[in-house]
């Protein structure tokens, strides 16, 4: 069985599918450290030095071969993922096992905030700034992490309550 994650960054699909698969006793996978290592590079550098156009390329093919996997996998989704080429038909093709984890825009502010060092897209961002283009780009991506099997409202859980919730839809 695969599991899906995918929700805007920081929202806690790396986190919460660790623990997710570590209660399961499944594999865990974050698409994007796959595509660094089949790259070599760092997802920020692939970006600069190969352009957005090759990152998505490679995404896909990753993706499509990890859902290609017969094993049991948690699979934490990059922020953008559902968002290019076919992704979320081929995610839904392969399993009824999505989840959408959907904060509100303070608490991804907030949780970005704090993390904007790693985080290359925002980290230019200034923190009065960061929840416009945080509605900006949850309004883009709506309808792409809309097509997840289910939606998980992560709003004031513990990292420990979305495992449960998420483990309960595991039948």
């Amino acid at each position: 069985m695969i599991v899906v994650l995918l929700g805007y960054m920081a929202s806690g699909k790396s986190s919460i599918g660790k623990l997710l698969a570590n209660k399961l006793g499944y594999d865990f996978i974050d698409l994007d450290e796959e595509i660094s290592n089949r790259v070599g590079m760092e997802v920020p550098a692939i970006f600069s030095e190969k352009g957005e156009l090759f990152f998505r390329r490679t995404e896909t093919e990753v993706l499509a071969g990890i859902l290609g996997y017969d094993a049991n996998i948690v699979l934490a989704l990059g922020g953008g993922t559902p968002c290019y080429a076919q992704n979320m038909a081929i995610i839904n093709k392969h399993t009824p096992y999505s989840f959408y984890l959907n904060l509100s825009i303070p608490s991804l502010a907030k949780r970005i905030s704090q993390e904007k060092v790693q985080r290359p897209l925002v980290a230019h961002i200034p923190d009065e700034e960061l929840p416009e283009f945080i509605g900006k780009h949850l309004f883009e991506r709506a309808p792409f992490y809309a097509m997840a099997n289910t939606t998980i409202f992560a709003e004031n859980k513990t990292e420990e309550q979305l495992v449960v919730e998420i483990g309960d839809h595991l039948i």
